[in-house]
């Protein structure tokens, strides 16, 4: 026998740290090759870390929610000395889906991960309510706020599946926040006035009220995707020169074109909103205004433009663990359909804390659905290493004049920021005024 210990890897794209959030073993366990060992939270995605090793769990050397540099042992195994050394190459994906086949780079064939054998605690497990579910979807139910005895079933056994709590879960719309913080019920609390500090000595914060404030006060870890997200809108908003331009819509034909869309046979199994139509409407703007679609580049030799012929089409996501903006590649090349199951699909993942950091890197433009929090317009902040974003408003109905008389209308405001160094006044007018000019009627995108 002898003891292999297990660094973290670099799982890809530069990272240098993560945080360990969920053991899935403990000391003792029996592991095969490809087994979950671990859930690990990077700045950009949550992996599954496989076993390089089969043979018992030795020591777990980090605790749940510490962040630690690529390179530092976190977990030793037992095995039989006939084992051969782990293999040296790590992952460059994240984690796989049961029963995919699929298999992290570095960690074993395809065919190991098929077989791999399923522990108990990936079982269905029933809850003191009855409730049938695996570990993995009660942890997506709790990211989602879900009540799981109120999810109706439709697995085997009465087993209560991941679509079952998707579709349990589907919001108003696909980007609104998951789960809104709740006030206490003591909004204010009575702190006992500081009594006057004795004559001849400094006044100060009494203890009383310290401690006080103490219990008023949470003090939250930044790190994560708070981090990143945090450095990533510094260095955009101190580098690039932002202007903001704004338009209010009349986006009735919108709504009446969503409308169709949703009763059509051909798009009975997906999911279609207005931002589906407003994707649209921004890939063919940038096709008439490609300067919003380019980025700004600094060289040895000052900077130069690269102005994009494709468009990798991000979306600000508002998940659980923070905002991330994965994006569609070559959404330019996709119809009405394929686009919306693109959005499906990236909505789906970044709920479930599944985007990855390819899914998250190369985008060209980005759109904001503020619109879903009630807000009408904004000045959003560039997403780095593009030049444009779109920030969508609320659609509400409203006093609306069409030829002479008020009517009620579905109104949106279409609002955009562009780096200035990248895009003149006139072309961010007229990108602008052309995602307007489609919201107000969708038979522009015929050709």
């Amino acid at each position: 026998m002898s003891t292999q210990t297990f660094t973290l890897p670099d799982v890809g794209e530069g990272l240098t740290e993560a945080e360990i959030v969920t053991w899935r073993v403990a000391p003792g366990d029996a592991v095969a090759v490809n087994d979950v060992i671990c859930e690990i939270e990077t700045a950009k995605s949550l992996v599954e870390l496989p076993s390089p090793h089969a043979g018992t769990v030795g020591e777990l050397l980090v605790p749940e929610g510490k962040t630690v540099d690529v390179g530092t042992p976190i977990i030793t195994f037992v095995t039989s000395a006939a084992e051969p050394a782990a293999p040296a190459a790590v992952p460059a994906a994240p984690a796989v889906e049961e029963g995919s086949g699929s298999v992290l780079v570095g960690y074993g064939s395809g065919a190991e991960a098929t077989s791999r054998r399923r522990r108990p605690a990936e079982r269905p497990v029933r809850s003191s309510v009855g409730v049938i579910a695996k570990p993995p979807i009660r942890k997506l139910a709790r990211d989602l706020g879900v009540d799981l005895t109120q999810v109706a079933p439709s697995g085997g056994d009465g087993e209560v599946t991941r679509d079952d709590v998707m579709k349990h879960a589907e919001q108003a719309s696909v980007f609104r926040n998951i789960q809104t913080p709740e006030w206490g019920d003591v909004r204010e609390e009575t702190v006992p006035a500081p009594q006057p500090a004795p004559v001849g000595l400094a006044r100060g914060i009494s203890p009383a009220r310290a401690g006080a404030d103490e219990s008023r006060t949470e003090s939250i870890p930044v790190k994560g995707v708070r981090k990143a997200t945090s450095s990533a809108m510094v260095q955009s908003a101190y580098s690039a020169p932002h202007v903001t331009v704004w338009k209010e819509v009349d986006a009735t034909r919108t709504m009446e074109l969503v409308k169709r869309l949703k009763a059509s046979p051909d798009f009975a199994d997906i999911k279609v909103s207005p931002l589906l139509i407003v994707a649209r409407a921004v890939i063919w703007a940038v096709r008439r205004t490609p300067m919003v679609n380019a980025a700004w580049i600094d060289t040895a030799d000052g900077a130069e433009i690269a102005v994009r012929h494709y468009v990798n089409l991000g979306i600000a996501a508002a998940t659980p663990r923070g905002l991330l903006v994965p994006n569609i590649k070559d959404a330019q090349e996709m119809g009405m359909k394929d686009l919306a199951r693109a959005l499906n699909r990236l909505t789906t993942t970044a709920r479930e804390g599944k985007s990855t950091p390819a899914d998250q890197q190369g985008g060209t433009i980005t759109i904001t659905n503020i619109g879903v929090f009630g807000m009408d317009a904004g000045t959003p902040i560039i997403n780095p290493g593009e030049a444009g974003i779109v920030a969508m408003g609320t659609i509400s109905q409203k006093p609306w004049v069409v030829d002479g008389e008020v009517r009620p209308r579905w109104v949106t405001t279409v609002a955009g920021s562009f780096d200035h160094r990248v895009v003149d006044g006139d072309g961010m007018s007229r990108f602008i005024a052309d995602v307007a000019a489609v919201l107000e009627e969708p038979a522009l995108l015929v050709d």
